[in-house]
């Protein structure tokens, strides 16, 4: 079994034992997932994360008794949900395992003719931690408005970085035009843009699990506006691609790091809110930008003004985060307060978990290809549900093709009029989110219910109702645009159904994915995006080409029809899911009860044991648990 999960055993059997009645304290009242800081990364995502952690330790600990507080705070909840946090955030931080690295060299000397010194004193000693849960430092306590201020600023951030994936679809006839290329070689520029969407996580979530969120986000913006302001001024086309895809590489960061800074601001109580708030931010942007880049393409500005403002809006953003941001990631607090303390105390040995660390290359690859491919190509779940989001996220990059047929082909309108008609969609998305929101308290309900163990087919029935819509609204766009008799509000007003379903597919697999594979949610996300990605890179490179040859009616007729073969596919989950998952060797186990507790209701009967926390056993994969029965 994984040293991860032996560690997570002990940390809940102590955790236990501080509840039990035995001791002299009074027992914390049981907290139920909603309540827990689970804090997962997005790696990503979408995007997420690195992966949903699990605590380890390079040494036996002694438990959860071991860490000093002036407030007993060792036996209140979210103190102790805390802890186990920062050290399993910790744990599965790239770099963490250091097998690779050992030697069987002899030991060099100390030098000058001295002894090896004796070893020093345990060294959890010297680890800070959160001075409970009231600690500022923690950014879940920061005041409502620094939260809001934070949550406002990375929106814009993220969605500068989606904005700019589209924008240039409106420059790329005139980019064509200007290079002599065809109008298919002048589209790698949006999906380049959506390759480095792809790659840029690969770089970006491990070096927010080493370096903190900040970090990454700043340097990130930086190279966005950097290569933004390249492809603006470029004198040739190759310098434009390879600006464009550069750009999307750093473009990717606040897609792949956001959701992780609000998973880091927001207990389990708002993180929904928050996130559902911040995927909308991402899935409008792309939408927004070809009204925008039409007008400015139809202007004596010209293209390339697409770009330039894309980089002032970059350069903002960068701005913005570089005076105003502050760090989240809680072990890289940490390692801020570690060194004030070593500073003012003089003492060298005070430190942070996360100063511990060295990155592993041999992990690094684990972490973010292997287990993602992994995932991705093993696990039925994984595969057909990226397949489906694969597809689905195509089509969004194909409308911003097949959008022009209709309003510019079929009704003459302008590029900066043919923009506005993603409006629809844009509703649709909005629709989509509330409903997702409205959604909430039953959900909050089922979870007290269950103990607060997520069952991940709950996520399921908006995704059901977001492929018929979808579907259906591929038809309405197909059958009601390539007439000119049919008024142009008919077709834009498919993008009505195409944007719901587009945000409730999306919204709801991630969260199932997540809910499916807890630890390995990040790993799971990651081959999502791998795939997806390629789809939204290569789908507008044949729409021309499939619009032209099938005519507009039978062009959505195929897709939709495709679009319908794939609604199954949730159904198929919603119904059988659970068998599925038990098979698995990635998905976590049906709540078992951890160590001492695993006797269920006779524990309770004895009167030996606290109540469990269901939603912490959930994290345990079914192979290590029966490994470590064996």
């Amino acid at each position: 079994m994984e040293e991860v999960d032996r560690e997570l055993i002990r940390a809940e059997q102590d955790a236990l034992k501080h509840l039990s009645p035995n001791n002299t304290h009074e027992p914390a009242p049981h907290r139920t997932s909603n309540e827990v800081e689970r804090i997962v990364s997005a790696s990503s995502v979408s995007t997420s994360s690195s992966d949903v952690h699990t605590p380890r330790s390079r040494r036996d600990t002694g438990g959860m008794s071991r860490i000093p507080t002036s407030r007993d705070l060792e036996r209140h909840p979210t103190e102790l949900s805390r802890i186990n946090t920062a050290r399993s955030q910790h744990s599965a931080t790239v770099g963490r395992r250091l097998r690779s690295r050992e030697s069987r060299k002899p030991l060099p000397a100390f030098g000058a003719g001295k002894p090896f010194p004796p070893h020093l004193p345990n060294q959890e000693d010297y680890v800070v931690e959160f001075d409970g849960p009231d600690d500022p430092y923690h950014a879940q306590n920061w005041s409502l408005k620094k939260k809001l201020l934070t949550a406002a600023m990375l929106g814009y951030t993220t969605m500068t970085a989606a904005f700019a994936s589209s924008i240039f679809s409106a420059a790329t006839p005139y980019v064509a035009k200007e290079f002599g290329v065809s109008s298919e070689v002048g589209l790698l520029g949006v999906s380049l843009f959506v390759v480095g969407f792809a790659t840029g996580p690969t770089l970006w979530a491990p070096l927010s699990e080493l370096k903190g969120r900040r970090l990454p986000i700043v340097i990130a913006m930086f190279g966005f506006s950097v290569f933004s302001v390249a492809c603006a001024t470029a004198k040739d086309l190759q310098t434009v691609l390879i600006c464009r895809f550069f750009a999307g590489f750093c473009g990717a960061c606040p897609l792949a790091v956001v959701a992780a800074v609000f998973s880091d601001m927001f207990n389990n109580a708002t993180r929904g809110v928050a996130i559902t708030l911040f995927s909308m931010a991402v899935f409008t942007g792309p939408l927004l930008a070809p009204f925008v880049g039409g007008f400015i393409v139809e202007s004596y500005l010209g293209w390339r003004w697409t770009m330039y403002l894309v980089s002032i809006m970059g350069w903002l953003a960068f701005g913005l985060d570089l005076f105003f941001l502050s760090e989240t990631y809680p072990p890289v607090i940490l390692i801020e307060k570690a060194a004030e303390l070593r500073r003012r105390t003089l003492n060298w040995g005070i430190h942070a978990k996360q100063e511990e660390i060295e990155v592993d290359f041999k992990e690094l690859l684990q972490k973010n290809f292997t287990r993602p491919m992994r995932l991705l190509f093993g696990e039925p779940i994984v595969t057909l549900l990226s397949i489906y989001m694969a597809f689905i996220y195509g089509l969004l990059y194909l409308f911003l093709t097949a959008y022009p047929f209709v309003f510019v082909g079929i009704h003459h309108f302008n590029a900066g009029q043919s923009g506005l008609a993603f409006f629809g969609m844009i509703i649709g998305q909005l629709i989509a989110g509330l409903v997702v929101l409205l959604d909430q308290p039953s959900y909050q309900r089922k979870l007290a219910a269950n103990n607060g163990v997520p069952i991940p087919e709950w996520r399921l029935p908006i995704v059901i109702a977001g492929g018929v819509s979808f579907t259906g609204g591929i038809f309405w766009f197909g059958w009601s645009g390539y007439r000119t008799d049919v008024h142009w509000i008919v077709p834009a007003a498919s993008g009505i159904m195409t944007g719901f379903g587009l945000m409730g597919i999306f919204l709801q697999a991630l969260n199932y994915l997540v809910d499916a594979y807890l630890m390995f949610a990040a790993s799971a996300i990651a081959g999502n995006t791998f795939l997806r990605s390629l789809c939204g890179a290569g789908f507008p490179l044949f729409a021309t080409y499939m619009f032209n040859g099938l005519g507009i009616e039978w062009a959505a007729t195929l897709l939709g029809c495709v679009a319908a073969l794939l609604v199954p596919i949730p159904v198929i989950f919603y119904m059988y899911g659970h068998k599925i998952r038990a098979k698995s060797h990635f998905a976590p186990t049906p709540p078992p009860m951890v160590g001492s507790a695993a006797t269920s209701s006779s524990s309770h009967d004895k009167g030996d044991e606290g109540p469990v926390d269901h939603a912490a056993a959930s994290n345990i994969p079914r192979t290590n648990v029966e490994s470590e029965k064996a």
